[in-house]
């Protein structure tokens, strides 16, 4: 089963502490070795961002940064795992990791399950 973990927190948290990086490299690689890591990636700041938005039949691109945002969506993981209790583990231990490497650091990581082709095809 696939997973979307994405992590949200505040616009402007600050550059993480080196250390911080250390631990995140190190999970990556040990992701990518048991074979669970599919893609993940940062991303951009709001204010480098563009929204295309439909809305009552007009597309409108607007730039960022986009002043109503509390939180926004500052990385991304796609990975592989037995079930979701699994992939529920690998979040409580990514964000423990924030805990205890970047102190003072707020936010989540929301777990999702990607779905494919066959979780919308017709019942027989």
């Amino acid at each position: 089963m696939r997973f979307m973990m994405m992590v949200k927190h505040s616009e402007n948290q600050g550059p993480p502490p080196p250390g911080f990086m250390e631990v995140m490299a190190k999970l990556g690689e040990d992701a990518v070795k048991a074979g669970t890591m599919v893609i993940s990636g940062g991303l951009a700041a709001t204010a480098a961002s563009t929204r295309v938005r439909l809305s009552k039949g007009q597309i409108n691109a607007i730039d960022g940064p986009f002043t109503e945002a509390k939180e926004v969506v500052g990385g991304f993981a796609i990975l592989e795992y037995k079930s979701k209790k699994e992939a529920l583990e690998g979040a409580l231990n990514f964000m423990e990791l924030h805990k205890k490497h970047w102190p003072g650091w707020e936010g989540e990581t929301e777990v999702r399950q990607l779905l494919g082709p066959e979780d919308f095809a017709p019942k027989k």
